[in-house]
Parts: C-alpha cells; structure tokens; sequence
C-alpha cells in the first residue's frame, strides 16, 4: 500500500506543511529527569501511550521501525491505517512519526517526539499535517478537527502519568 499524501517524512521538518493541509503542534511537559525521559521515550516507542489513551493499537512490530504499518481503531469501529516513517532515538530525543495508508479517515502525517532540554525538563511534542480523506471526515469540519486536538492533549496527560512525571488530567 502506498501513502496517501507526497510528504512523506515531512515531520522531521520543523514547522513545515505541506500546501493544502492543516498543520498542528502541541507541546506538552511531562515533568523532569533522566528517569522521566527514559520512561515516556520507551511508552511512546512501544504503543504503550497510544494503547493507555483508549484506542486500538495492531502493529506489525512490538517497537516502531520505519516501515512498521499499524492500524489505529477509534472507538472500536473506526480504522486508522498508518506506516512508521521515521524514528529517532537519541541521548535527549526519542520518538517516531506515521504517514497515512488507503483507509485512513484522514490524510497526513503524524509525529510523536519525547525531548529533555539542557534544564531537564521533560517533553512530548505531537507534530502533524492533515486533511481528510473519508466522506465523514470532511462533514465533521470543524468537530473533526477538535477531535484530533483533544486526542493529541490526551496523550501527553497519559504520557505525563506513565512516565511518572505527574497525575494525569
């Protein structure tokens, strides 16, 4: 299956959107330390963030690799093809970002990245560019767009609570 838009690997680009699609980024603090760190990059790595926000995780590997595909399931009935792009997995930066697949409700791409700056300070940063794709994507307008926010924010409280940085909202 191909991607479903050309940018592929666009979110490794800080601020750019492709022409036509809707950009988004969130950043959220996760609390401090090594500790911190190495706990939110290994929930984000492995699904476990995605899995504790209540959504459906099928991946083709336990740990995201460029070419891992994995289907997102919405509250049970809607599925979310994707491919890993990319990974990074540095001493202060860890994360990955998944393009679109046919199926998909939207079209774009999406990146998760966990950061602890020279102070300390723990980070989740989701990245993204969309549009949809499917007839019921486009007639939410703007309710579909909120939907994508609040999910992007209910990852960073959850990521926040496994990684021991702080309750969750």
């Amino acid at each position: 299956m191909s991607f479903t838009y050309d940018d592929v690997g666009a979110t490794r680009e800080q601020g750019h959107c492709p022409p036509g699609f809707r950009s988004l980024h969130v950043r959220t603090r996760l609390g401090e330390g090594e500790r911190v760190f190495r706990r939110a990059a290994e929930a984000v790595l492995t699904w476990e963030m995605h899995r504790a926000t209540g959504v459906g995780i099928d991946a083709s590997a336990e740990r995201a690799a460029p070419g891992v595909d994995v289907t997102v399931t919405l509250a049970g009935m809607i599925k979310a093809p994707c491919r890993v792009v990319w990974t990074l997995e540095e001493r202060r930066r860890a994360g990955w970002a998944y393009g679109t697949l046919p199926g998909h409700p939207e079209s774009g791409e999406e990146a998760f990245v966990v950061d602890r700056t020279g102070d300390g300070t723990v980070w989740l940063t989701v990245t993204a560019f969309s549009r949809p794709a499917a007839w019921y994507a486009r007639a939410g307008g703007p309710a579909t767009r909120g939907l994508q926010h609040a999910y992007v924010r209910r990852c960073g409280s959850v990521l926040r609570r496994l990684s021991g940085g702080g309750e969750e909202d």
